[in-house]
């Protein structure tokens, strides 16, 4: 079924936000799967988180959030993880 009315309008009403703030980290140690889900759980935990990206290879964490996040809050819970933030990439 289309969302397109016979005179060529869209009655779709959904709409995408896109998140307020995206921030990427460099993260150290993370080496294989397990890290990519620990590193990506913790952050993803924190208030305010909408999605997290992990990318183990290249060692960065892309955080989406509702408002821009407090880094040391970031950087505690990926140490808590077993990791070291080192900076904004």
């Amino acid at each position: 079924m289309s969302c397109c009315s016979t005179d060529g309008t869209c009655s779709t009403t959904a709409t995408i936000e896109a998140p307020a703030a995206t921030t990427v980290y460099t993260v150290a140690g993370m080496t294989c799967g397990h890290c990519e889900q620990a590193v990506g759980k913790a952050v993803g935990a924190l208030a305010g988180v909408t999605a997290v990206t992990v990318d183990v290879k290249a060692g960065l964490v892309t955080v989406a959030s509702d408002a821009e996040l407090d880094d040391e809050s970031v950087r505690a819970a990926i140490d808590d993880a077993g990791y070291e933030l080192t900076g904004r990439a």
